[in-house]
């Protein structure tokens, strides 16, 4: 059993800034040299949370896994996903659903301990660095979205907003 109280704090938390980044004055605010924007930003969260909730997806099935990150780095995958979601809003709700999607999954009584345990292979890249490259378990993968790939992500949506937006915001 997994305490799933991080893990909705975390996408609240990144689902709050988005919505914040969304509400701004500059409707598309630019990103530093080499980032993404705030859509391409959520694409990415989104194909990171559909790619964790398929490993355990797979993992309560019996099925052996891996998890991969390349495809949610993958530029044309990011605009392709941009696209079949409507954008900033549908995002977000994607996102929204993924959440609660990956909270039931590894809440309470849907996976034991032992499936928790399972060792999956893992490959995780950042800015064309390679960050693990073995196996972890299926609990870790689910921490390390909540520990460092949803703040980070919260992080560098907020990093978008004016800074009147954001003085305004810490209010």
């Amino acid at each position: 059993m997994q305490d799933t109280g991080s893990l909705q704090d975390a996408y609240r938390a990144l689902l709050d800034a988005a919505a914040t980044v969304a509400g701004a004055l500059d409707p598309s605010p630019a990103p530093p040299d080499g980032e993404w924007n705030a859509d391409e930003i959520l694409a990415h969260v989104s194909l990171v949370g559909a790619a964790t909730i398929a490993a355990v997806a797979d993992i309560a099935a019996g099925a052996h896994t891996t998890y991969d990150n390349r495809i949610a780095l993958d530029a044309w995958t990011i605009r392709h996903t941009i696209s079949h979601a409507g954008g900033n809003a549908g995002l977000r709700d994607r996102i929204q659903g993924q959440a609660a999607a990956l909270c039931a999954l590894t809440a309470g009584a849907a996976l034991s301990d032992t499936e928790l345990d399972t060792r999956v292979p893992v490959l995780l890249l950042s800015h064309d660095t390679l960050l693990v490259d073995e196996p972890m378990a299926l609990r870790d993968i689910v921490t390390g979205l909540t520990r460092a790939e949803l703040p980070g992500h919260t992080k560098q949506l907020l990093a978008l907003l004016p800074e009147r937006a954001m003085t305004e915001g810490r209010r």
